[in-house]
């Protein structure tokens, strides 16, 4: 099979949903259908893309010959569509999380397994040259046994919409973790190629989705009214990991609090260290040498990748999808280890 002839849907047709209908389309897969419970939503799909749009998932899987699905609904409802695609053999890529509880996610995993199709995760910060500059120096042993990671996805305000499914636990499973703690938590796991967490300590917060005062300066949340719906979510977390292999990550997400916005992700090796942001192009070593004298030493990269992160994401999941063969990277599985260190953070801050 080739590209052009991947034929692929899209469940989910909000800002994300038509994004990847898009990305798919610069990839040379032919979007076929979508499928999505608001009508809004179906008609501007149908509008933007000349295709049909379905009412939902089993519709879209029933009445069109498949290839693939990328799936970018709220988190509660990733894993009924994943899942019946799955049965289908239906190869799946869904969007990050790969669900809104552990339980889901594992029903994922589970189809997957016992499924002809495969399931990537749409962690797309890994396409970029920070990480992938990262990637080369460790293969070449430039950091040595890395003993620690400080990491950072922080937004000053950054709130979504209160009322909307983000802030709503039931649909969302939480809030700025599962949100946006998501990419950073991926992000360092595949930059130590996924070690096991042994022990976790948290704290998880929500200080400000409940205020009438809360100030929104770059309208994420669309014109802040604190009494337009639900938010029964956290707002920021802070939180430790042991890893079996002895390395640690210290790591703070949040959606608002009084600190400066921050992505950053600073590694400490025995031999040297590192310094990048979270889907950035730049990368940084940090060093010391003896000759011909004591001194630091700092080397700065800057990487360009075309595609790259949303795109470059997708083009990898249609050339799979073409050669038949699971991904070597976002496997479902990774996306499964993600999710546990989520609700491990979760239960930690609980208990």
């Amino acid at each position: 099979m080739s590209s052009d002839t991947v034929a692929t849907g899209v469940v989910g047709l909000g800002g994300m949903g038509t994004n990847h209908a898009q990305w798919l389309r610069e990839a040379g897969a032919e979007v076929v259908a979508g499928a999505d419970v608001v009508p809004e939503a179906r008609e501007r799909f149908a509008e933007t893309f000349d295709r049909p749009a379905c009412e939902d998932h089993e519709q879209l899987y029933d009445e069109f010959d498949l290839d693939a699905v990328v799936v970018t609904t709220p988190n509660r409802f990733h894993a009924p569509a994943a899942t019946a695609a799955l049965e289908r053999d239906i190869h799946v890529l869904c969007e990050k999380p790969l669900a809104h509880t552990l339980d889901a996610a594992e029903r994922i995993a589970t189809a997957a397994e016992g499924s002809d199709a495969f399931c990537m995760v749409g962690f797309h910060n890994r396409f970029t040259p920070g990480a992938q500059l990262f990637k080369t120096g460790q293969s070449a042993g430039v950091f040595g046994d890395i003993s620690h990671v400080e990491a950072n996805f922080v937004r000053r305000r950054g709130i979504p919409t209160p009322g909307s499914w983000f802030t709503d636990k039931s649909l969302s499973g939480g809030g700025a973790l599962i949100d946006v703690g998501v990419h950073v938590l991926d992000y360092v796991l595949y930059l130590l190629d996924f070690p096991d967490p042994v022990d976790v300590s948290a704290a998880v917060r929500s200080q400000f989705g409940h205020r009438a005062d809360y100030a929104d300066p770059e309208g994420w949340a669309d014109n802040w009214n604190d009494a337009s719906g639900t938010f029964d979510v956290d707002d920021s977390v802070s939180a430790f990991v042991e890893f079996a292999n002895g390395s640690t990550l210290s790591l703070e997400v949040a959606w608002a609090t009084n600190r400066r916005p921050d992505h950053s992700v600073r590694v400490r090796g025995t031999e040297a260290g590192a310094e990048l942001e979270v889907g950035g192009d730049e990368f940084r070593i940090l060093g010391t040498e003896t000759e011909p004298f004591d001194r630091y030493t700092e080397i700065d990269s800057e990487g360009a990748m075309d595609p790259t992160g949303h795109p470059a994401q997708d083009t990898a999941f249609v050339e799979a999808v073409a050669a038949d063969e699971p991904p070597e990277t976002n496997t479902v599985q990774q996306g499964l280890a993600v999710q546990r260190l989520i609700h491990a953070i979760y239960e930690a801050a609980d208990s």
